[in-house]
């Protein structure tokens, strides 16, 4: 299963489970994950949604050799949502939604933390948006929600360098909420969203609906304007060179 999904007191708790990819999406993932967000946005029991990832990492990104067969593939069967299906999903989830980092979030790893009402890292976790490096663009509306929640220069940073921000960091950023040592970390985020979840959900989602609905159409503009320069640069060269060292380092 690519996802293991678990309620308790009116939390959610959604974790990603391909741990021997170290949760990278590819395109069962992204449909899962969107189908999970989906269902609990319609579920009356559920008011708090938690993600979080099996194993040692919390996304790894995109699954590159997804990327590749996309690429080079001519059938290449896309997913029923794929991943901008999951975009979609969490820009329009309608509830609380807790991000648990638990270990290193690549690429889509550290851009969900844009939609994340409130992020919690492990201590040892580390997060990369590895665009520059791969050749491409940025993802997930990023680029205009990044800057709003950590400042423009900190955006800049995190989106142009493709290098790694340690949990210290990324709380002096305000990237994420807390950070809690490996072991706690479940225990401190579950504790937050049981406090949001004893809450009516009618409010929590009147309180979000307040909070989101400015932010939509620029959600969706950002979207478009990263879409076409990704368009644009997969496959380009500097994006070739990229994924070919990515397979000769697995060869």
């Amino acid at each position: 299963m690519t996802l293991l999904i678990d309620d308790e007191n009116r939390v959610r708790t959604i974790t990603l489970n391909r741990p021997d990819a170290l949760n990278a999406f590819n395109e069962a993932l992204y449909d899962a994950t969107a189908e999970a967000l989906l269902a609990a946005a319609d579920d009356p029991e559920v008011a708090v949604v938690m993600i979080t990832g099996a194993g040692r990492a919390f996304s790894a990104g995109q699954d590159l050799g997804d990327m590749q067969e996309r690429i080079t593939n001519p059938d290449f069967v896309q997913g029923a949502h794929g991943f901008p299906g999951l975009i979609t999903a969490l820009s329009q989830f309608p509830k609380p939604l807790i991000c648990a980092v638990n270990g290193v979030g690549l690429g889509i790893g550290t851009t969900i933390l844009g939609y994340a009402d409130l992020a919690f890292m492990s201590s040892t976790a580390r997060l990369k948006c590895p665009f520059t490096s791969l050749g491409v663009a940025p993802e997930a509306a990023s680029s205009y929600l990044l800057p709003q929640l950590i400042g423009r220069q900190n955006a800049a940073w995190l989106l142009m360098s493709s290098e790694w921000v340690d949990a210290t960091e990324a709380l002096r950023m305000g990237l994420v909420w807390r950070v809690s040592e490996p072991d706690e970390l479940i225990t401190d985020a579950r504790k937050h969203a049981e406090v949001l979840a004893s809450r009516p959900i009618s409010s929590l989602m009147a309180v979000k609906q307040t909070m989101t609905e400015p932010a939509k159409p620029e959600i969706a503009a950002a979207t478009a304007r990263e879409n076409a320069f990704f368009e644009k640069l997969m496959g380009a060269a500097a994006n070739a060179e990229a994924l070919a060292d990515f397979h000769r380092g697995k060869s």
